[in-house]
């Protein structure tokens, strides 16, 4: 009976461990995971009370007069990549839905560009439909199941990718460098036994990934890896994709300031936001060298930092509402010097153009 009741206390932990590594218990125990509606509750509350003040529930329309929305929803990526200086944008080609492969295949050449290359819709966020494209039979069938107008980008290799927040009150040349995040991709190393799917299952973060990577690269799951070695995952840096975000604040300094005060003055209309970038070294990073813009993100941009493993949701809501009041103060000082708000009209039209351009 002793024995009984020892292997029985012994069990209890091991069937705990097996609850708690369920998918749905990781993304309870985990509120990055969290349903968007639900993180941003106290931010949609706020957003309330700032439209209020500003007699306007579109008041962030004016945070960056020269994109739509003021990046909040339906902008353009490619029209904002054109703003930037364009030795800080990898190549990036524009097509509009439903263009031809042979026709993209052509431009691809012509522009110089090789696999692999990335796949991005010009209007979309948290990653979605961004593909890694490693050969023309996966670019045809990415064009074949892609809605609305997409691009091709140069894929950049450098080994440091992080989201850089950035902010600058309307008339001043100084701006400030609020979140600095740095994404780990995920991977797995092997240990010269296991498949690829049984090291994912060890791992709360590969875990959620499972089902989207057996959809996508079965084969790659009964893989067994030699010890030590490392395959990536998932080359998007997106956290709902399993890419670790990790809080590199430590990294503000003046002189990252003043790297990001040269990239956005030049900029026309652009006052909030975050770059999604790659870059060679951190000493690269703060001499302004070797760094290329994937995206810039305007008023829908997240500091996030926020999502580091462990952060309080507590502080997350300090952060966010911080940046929200931040967004209001920009976006009146431009209302003011004469940028009007956007319209429930206005608003309703890019609804329904995003709502036509989905599957």
């Amino acid at each position: 009976m002793p024995a009984q009741a020892t292997h029985s206390e012994s069990s209890r932990p091991r069937l705990l461990d097996t609850f708690l590594k369920k998918p749905f218990m990781i993304r309870l125990r985990h509120w990055e995971y969290w349903p968007f509606s639900v993180v941003y509750l106290p931010v949609f509350v706020y957003h309330l009370y700032l439209s209020v003040r500003a007699r306007s529930l579109f008041f962030f329309s004016a945070v960056n007069p020269s994109i739509e929305t003021g990046g909040l929803l339906g902008e353009s990526k490619v029209d904002i990549l054109d703003k930037i200086a364009p030795e800080f944008v990898p190549k990036t080609l524009f097509f509009p839905a439903h263009t031809h492969h042979n026709i993209v295949f052509d431009q691809i050449d012509n522009a110089g560009l090789t696999y692999p290359v990335m796949a991005k819709p010009n209007v979309g966020e948290r990653g979605w439909q961004v593909e890694k494209i490693e050969h023309q039979e996966g670019l045809v069938n990415y064009i074949q199941h892609s809605p609305g107008d997409f691009l091709i980008q140069e894929y950049v290799s450098e080994p440091l990718e992080l989201g850089v927040f950035y902010y600058r009150m309307p008339g001043q040349q100084q701006g400030v460098v609020s979140s600095v995040v740095a994404k780990e991709f995920l991977s797995v190393r092997g240990n010269g036994h296991s498949t690829v799917e049984d090291l994912m299952r060890q791992s709360e973060r590969a875990i959620l990934q499972l089902p989207a990577l057996r959809a996508k690269n079965g084969i790659l799951l009964q893989t067994v890896l030699l010890p030590g070695e490392t395959v990536e995952l998932v080359a998007i840096g997106n956290h709902c994709k399993g890419t670790k975000f990790l809080d590199a604040n430590y990294l503000i300094t003046p002189e990252l300031t003043a790297v990001f005060d040269h990239i956005s003055q030049p900029i026309d209309g652009f006052y909030f936001g975050r770059y999604d970038l790659r870059c060679r070294s951190v000493a690269d990073l703060y001499a302004g060298k070797h760094i290329r813009i994937l995206e810039l993100n305007g008023a829908g941009a997240e500091p996030a930092h926020i999502y580091q493993p462990g952060f309080s949701i507590w502080e997350a809501w300090r952060v966010l509402l911080h940046h929200w009041r931040v967004l209001f103060d920009i976006s009146r000082e431009n209302h003011r010097r004469g940028v009007s708000y956007m319209t429930l009209r206005q608003w309703r039209i890019i609804r329904k153009r995003i709502r036509d351009n989905r599957p």
